[in-house]
């Protein structure tokens, strides 16, 4: 589609909604969102841009073929329910780390959930850009 508005509106929209599904990923075990959730956000976005400029502009944003993405997404998302079995704990149990913290207290935690769901959010990702994209260059 060739529209200066739409072209205008959509590097907007896209923009935040790539915000707004970060933002998804990150406050998703304490309230709800998640990796999913995010996931499917940043996917319309990345589809919006896809309808305003056309396919390959979308493949070019994107910047990596969305089936390497969600192959990656999934070996993370592997790694961080399989890293529990390192400390001897079954399959899928979380991990913390605590990072920087100094007398008196632990610090900022990590853990593989959050790693679990960086995962599942390039999974989703990459697996409905491949969906989109193939349907896209069909029409």
């Amino acid at each position: 589609m060739n529209s200066l508005i739409l072209n205008t509106a959509t590097r907007f929209l896209v923009a935040l909604m790539l915000l707004f599904s970060v933002y998804m990923l990150l406050r998703g075990h304490n309230e709800p969102g998640g990796g999913f959730i995010g996931g499917l956000i940043a996917a319309v976005g990345f589809a919006l841009y896809a309808i305003s400029h056309e396919t390959e502009g979308a493949r070019r944003a994107l910047r990596t073929d969305p089936r390497t993405i969600a192959m990656v997404g999934l070996a993370i998302a592997l790694f961080a329910g399989l890293a529990s079995a390192i400390f001897g704990d079954p399959a899928f149990s979380g991990q913390w780390w605590f990072i920087g913290g100094s007398e008196g207290s632990k610090g900022f935690p990590v853990g593989t959930v959050l790693l679990f769901d960086i995962g599942v959010y390039l999974v989703v990702v990459g697996a409905v850009m491949t969906l989109v994209l193939a349907l896209e260059e069909e029409v």
